[in-house]
């Protein structure tokens, strides 16, 4: 949010917050005949303004502007100024150490609030880190070794023995591109300053343009979808999103062993568009499922016949995207065997509105 923006919308609040403040107290004096109340409903709004505002200013104008109202209008004669009066000199006063008090204490909690997102960021990067150093090492050696062997020996090697070096080097190379993207996904989202903007994207194109990048590296793989029928239309980066879906996706194929049924289903549950992905395969062992998108040390895909091992970085890329659209992420086993696999989306928001890190 920039701070125009901000400004203006604490001061559309402070506005708010006293002026029901005063519509109150002009109740409770001439419906209830009671004046004892009226300093503690102005002392409530002055501290509602501290605790939703940021800094100061807006506090203190509150108090100064509460003080004024309970002396022109509900303090004898009415509706006129005397600043003679003890009461409300005790009053300023009171409404000043609320302010201060209020103001320092929620100044404290959000700045704590800002040390735990950074420290939750900077675990990330550090695991991040662990899973590069280790998962871009392998299939580099790989790609290396394969490209020795065919360069020192190409003479030697038939042309079947060439192809295989070769489609070993493209599978590696191909794992490596999309390591990356993970990679550039995170640095996208990851900084202090940086905004995931949403737009309205149409479900069933944004559904069409992750099963065609799917089917081009897994033709042999069948998915079965189940969208709405109705046009849906859902506030998000298209890009960003897409690369979640196909994260999940892939992820069943390199890790569902005895998997013979892949499903990708949304629906519309109230005002959050909810996406599964779900298989039939061997299911996620019960010691990961809850750190499994933490992006812990892994194993590079397609390495390990089931989901004993790690799941790499590619599931703690989609939480940190899921979390940035500030929706929910989840897994758990299927009853009927199988893993799931959801995240939810809100479907009814501004176009032009911007969810912040």
């Amino acid at each position: 949010m920039t701070g125009i923006r901000r400004i203006l919308m604490e001061t559309a609040l402070s506005c708010v917050i006293l002026a029901g403040s005063f519509v109150l107290c002009l109740l409770i004096q001439n419906v209830f005949q009671n004046q004892t109340l009226i300093p503690a409903v102005f002392v409530l709004a002055v501290f509602l303004v501290s605790f939703f505002t940021q800094g100061y200013w807006f506090g203190i104008l509150a108090s100064l502007v509460s003080v004024l109202a309970v002396n022109f209008a509900f303090t004898f004669p009415y509706f006129t100024f005397n600043f003679m009066v003890s009461e409300s000199i005790v009053s300023a006063v009171i409404m000043l150490a609320v302010t201060t008090m209020t103001s320092t204490m929620t100044t404290k909690l959000k700045h704590q609030e800002k040390m735990r997102a950074e420290s939750e960021r900077e675990k990330m990067r550090a695991n991040l880190l662990r899973a590069v150093s280790h998962d871009l090492r392998t299939p580099l050696t790989t790609i290396y070794g394969s490209c020795s062997a065919v360069l020192e020996n190409y003479d030697r090697l038939s042309r079947e023995q060439k192809k295989k070096l070769l489609r070993e080097i493209r599978e590696d190379a191909d794992w490596l591109i999309r390591m990356v993207e993970n990679l550039l996904s995170v640095t996208r989202i990851g900084g202090q300053n940086v905004s995931v903007i949403k737009t309205p994207t149409v479900l069933e194109e944004l559904i069409d343009t992750v099963l065609m990048k799917f089917r081009k590296r897994y033709p042999d793989q069948e998915i079965q979808v189940e969208i709405p029928e109705d046009f849906v239309s859902i506030p998000m980066d298209a890009i960003l999103i897409e690369q979640v879906l196909t994260n999940i996706l892939e992820n069943a194929i390199q890790h569902a062993s005895g998997m013979t049924e892949l499903c990708l289903s949304v629906h519309i549950d109230g005002g959050e568009a909810v996406f599964e992905i779900f298989d039939d395969g061997c299911g996620i062992p019960r010691e990961k499922l809850e750190g499994i998108f933490s992006g812990s040390q892994g194993k590079k895909p397609g390495l390990s016949d089931s989901r004993k091992n790690n799941m790499g970085i590619g599931l703690s890329v989609c939480a940190a995207i899921v979390r940035a659209h500030g929706g929910r992420i989840w897994a758990e086993n299927r009853r009927s065997g199988g893993a799931l696999f959801g995240f939810s989306l809100e479907a009814e928001e501004a176009a032009d509105e911007q969810q912040p890190i």
